[in-house]
């Protein structure tokens, strides 16, 4: 038997060693090819091509007799569909202060099961459909969506369907979203990113703003059953829903598809006004530390209470943001991570909304140049204010790349879907990507100088850095940039030591 095998073995290596050297030996013998003389310069850079041009797809819309918006946007060149169903408003306007964390489990207890089926068959289902169907409720907006080859779409939207209308909301299935909440809120009290995020959130808002309340373990214990049944029950609702179809998809036929899936979803809701309460009173530029004890980095979120998202700035901000801190060449990127080499990365941005959505500038810094960075940081933040002015290099790159970053809001159904429904959600005009180059182009250095002086207050600045502070504090404070406020890892001031 070893013999065979050894002769079957010898047999094989012969086969391979011939097909290897067949085409060398044919390679030996051809006649040599004569050698194109290269004619590209290597010393000079290419020049850059054209820049392509953003095709802005078409869509239609259509009200449903249950009182929710439509709109379909054809995408033929492969057979997906993306459903997204938009909720205009979200756990701001929506959820009880008392109560922080019922929005999240609604949205998470829809997958929980329904009349007809438990969580895990609706699980099963998704799978047998080759889709998964998510649930979330941000701030501002909630979404439910899929995405699903075109042919399966009818039985996707059956269940999502079933979801809306028929789940049941199962006490055991909540007591076990809840464990793993208070577990993750408990671990999120040893993450320094976490521990910063929230208490930027409420040195800029306060208790009192929406914005800068966080949820606590303390309300979600006190959400009960009832709790989660009554706002979803006024929540997912058709008269602020805005339902968007991007794909393989015929307009009057889907329409027909989803009148049909949602028939027993029953009229009602409204869109909420989005009234804000005033942000708290400027306070004079402060750092505010929170000890995180051996910490190997120390992480910063800066900035100030911002304008809103229809800001007649808008265009002129997204120039500047991107210069200062946007893009990943941007100054404050460049000289703390290319230059410096404090960070992995750091960068700066505008979280519009509805209401005052923060300007932040933000990263992890070694712990040991935490001062250095503070200094550099704000050397920055002046720089966009006239001490170092923007070049023509600056502006054309930055227009170019949120020109160009067009391309990316179209390239599948989901994000197609997603562009599409943004507009509706948040009021803008539906010409708003074609008007984008134009409006982009129109801005001028000196816009962007206006606007970082208007938007930037340094003179109000709440720089919060959470850190070693036996390590960082000495350093920071002889910055002598602005005065120490202590505070703990839930925004609360510590006594200082007797």
């Amino acid at each position: 038997m070893h013999t065979r095998l050894s002769a079957v073995r010898a047999a094989a290596c012969v086969l391979a060693i011939t097909a290897v050297a067949a085409p060398l030996g044919a390679q030996a013998k051809r006649p040599p090819t004569s050698v194109r003389k290269a004619t590209l310069d290597r010393a000079k850079q290419p020049d850059v091509g054209p820049t392509p041009a953003v095709r802005v797809p078409t869509w239609t819309t259509a009200t449903l007799s249950n009182g929710a918006q439509l709109i379909v946007s054809q995408k033929r060149d492969l057979p997906l569909v993306t459903v997204t169903i938009s909720f205009v408003g979200g756990r701001y306007q929506f959820e009880d202060p008392s109560k922080l964390g019922v929005a999240d489990f609604a949205a998470q207890m829809l997958s929980e099961g329904t009349a007809t089926r438990t969580g895990d068959q609706l699980a099963d289902a998704q799978q047998l459909l080759g889709t998964s169907i998510g649930v979330s409720i941000d701030g501002e907006v909630g979404t439910i969506g899929f995405t699903s080859l075109s042919s399966k779409l009818d039985a996707a939207l059956d269940l999502v369907a079933d979801m809306l209308v028929n789940s049941t909301f199962p006490a055991q299935a909540l007591e076990r979203r809840r464990a793993q909440t208070l577990v993750a809120l408990t671990q999120a009290r040893d993450q320094p990113n976490t521990i910063s995020a929230n208490v930027f959130a409420k040195v800029l808002y306060g208790d009192e703003h929406p914005y800068g309340r966080v949820m606590r373990e303390q309300t979600v214990k006190s959400i009960t059953r009832d709790d989660v049944v009554n706002f979803a029950h006024e929540y997912f609702r058709p008269g602020r829903a805005i339902i968007t179809v991007a794909g393989d998809v015929d307009p009057a036929k889907v329409r027909a598809s989803i009148e049909r899936a949602f028939a027993n979803w029953p009229a009602g809701g409204s869109r909420p006004a989005f009234d804000y309460p005033a942000t708290p009173a400027p306070r004079a530029a402060a750092i505010y530390l929170v000890d995180k004890p051996k910490a190997a980095q120390s992480v910063f979120n800066f900035g100030v209470p911002g304008p809103s998202r229809y800001t007649p700035d808008y265009y002129a901000l997204q120039v500047m943001n991107m210069i200062l801190g946007g893009l990943f060449q941007s100054r404050l990127n460049h000289l703390i991570r290319e230059e410096k080499g404090y960070s992995y990365g750091v960068g700066t941005r505008f979280n519009y909304g509805r209401g005052p959505g923060a300007f932040r500038a933000a990263g992890d810094i070694v712990t040991a140049k935490t001062d250095s960075a503070l200094i550099d940081f704000m050397n920055e933040l002046r720089g966009v204010q006239g001490s170092k002015p923007f070049t023509e290099d600056e502006i054309k790159q930055a227009k170019e790349s949120l020109i160009q970053s067009l391309v990316r809001r179209f390239e599948s159904t989901s994000a197609t879907a997603g562009s599409i429904s943004g507009l509706y959600v948040q009021d803008l005009p539906e010409s708003f990507y074609k008007d984008y180059a134009d409006k982009i182009n129109a801005v001028t250095a000196d816009d962007l100088l206006r606007v970082a002086k208007k938007y930037i207050d340094l003179e109000h600045l709440n720089m919060v850095i959470v850190g070693d502070r036996a390590t960082i504090e000495e350093g920071v404070r002889k910055t002598g940039i602005a005065p120490i406020v202590v505070l703990d890892i839930e925004g609360k001031p510590v006594p200082a030591n007797p």
